[in-house]
């Protein structure tokens, strides 16, 4: 029993001790020296470029070599996305097609101390075909693809004159092209019938460059669309979920190309559309195409340039759409209708999307 006392009482000194000693040492948190990183640099290397090819390959890799005195960990932030590693070693993908110069952030820590830096790269993205239409199985479209909309919709919100159906009579795939038939013909309470086919609930995308070739109906009063409509439509409504027309026309104004935006405030007779006449809309196909990115839209007929539209943060356009092909008849812009109309066909070769 003593020797236990006694052992007890040497760990008492022992730990007193120790605490005494540490209490005594002067040392404080102010005492401790601060490091901070210093001399961070950051160095681009385009994957693939060259005297002929400066800014890249078209893969849109770029490789950093990130380096900072008494740097323990190191931030990076790109595109809206911001990295953290040890690493001084970092690679990223960029997947917006064309030339485009880009920013990235970096920052070198020490616990709660760094420094911060920046570089801008110039990187060339080659365009890559991610989804594609080529209508080349007859019959009706590919339901895994294409959904209807169907009815008069009280005149789609344009006082449209058409009813939509799903039969072959008016929308059918024939030797590798779409055939959207409008018939002067009384259905369901309406003088006419067509057609609406649309990728909603079965595929979306954001960004990237869209094509069609299509032929145009002809007739006074028609009004073929290619265009698409933001996903949220269901949640937000329309025109807040954004519509993006890649292709208007209308038969009372012959080979007049409309390339329209609708968004809050500018819907309806939007300010932000532009025209271009071509020769031949309803006699011989043409390529419609939207080259679309988070700053800016560019659209173009046979891969002429003829309208580019700012886009940024403060519109709809920078989310997932979907893609509609219709052929409306009469309304608000369709205007009259020749009373010796009979029936008109809109083709549509291929829709394409690239990244």
């Amino acid at each position: 029993m003593k020797n236990l006392v006694c052992k007890i009482m040497q760990l008492s000194f022992v730990l007193l001790f120790a605490f005494q000693s540490c209490s005594n040492s002067g040392v404080s948190s102010e005492d401790i020296p601060v490091v901070v990183p210093s001399n961070l640099s950051v160095k681009a290397t385009v994957v693939g470029s060259s005297v002929a090819n400066p800014n890249g390959d078209g893969s849109g890799v770029v490789n950093f070599k990130i380096n900072a005195n008494n740097a323990v960990s190191y931030k990076i932030l790109v595109e809206g996305k911001t990295t953290e590693q040890t690493s001084t070693d970092y690679s990223y993908i960029f997947k917006t097609s064309g030339t485009n110069a880009f920013t990235i952030y970096v920052s070198a820590y020490n616990g709660e101390n760094f420094i911060s830096s920046s570089v801008v790269v110039v990187v060339n993205v080659a365009s890559h075909l991610i989804w594609a239409e080529e209508f080349n199985v007859d019959g009706a479209p590919n339901s895994e693809v294409w959904g209807y909309d169907t009815g008069t919709g009280n005149g789609w919100g344009n006082n449209e004159a058409e009813y939509y159906t799903t039969r072959p009579e008016n929308i059918i795939v024939e030797n590798g092209v779409l055939k959207i038939k409008t018939i002067k013909e009384n259905y369901n309470g309406s003088n006419y019938t067509s057609a609406r086919i649309l990728t909603k609930d079965k595929f979306y995308f954001k960004y990237g460059k869209v094509e069609f070739r299509a032929k145009l109906p002809v007739g006074k009063g028609t009004w073929p669309a290619l265009w698409m409509l933001g996903a949220n439509i269901g949640t937000v409504g329309w025109p807040a979920c954004g519509e993006i027309d890649v292709m208007e026309h209308v038969g009372n104004d012959l080979n007049r190309i409309h390339s329209t935006l609708h968004s809050p405030g500018r819907s309806g007779n939007s300010p932000d559309t532009a025209i271009i006449v071509i020769p031949n809309a309803t006699t011989e196909f043409h390529i419609y195409s939207v080259d679309w990115t988070a700053t800016q839209m560019k659209f173009y007929v046979d891969n002429q340039l003829f309208y580019t539209f700012a886009n940024s943060h403060s519109f709809p356009f920078n989310q997932n759409f979907f893609l509609i092909i219709n052929a409306a008849i009469g309304g608000n812009f369709g205007g009259a209708i020749d009373p010796d109309f009979t029936s008109s066909t809109f083709e549509v070769d291929y829709v394409r999307v690239y990244n």
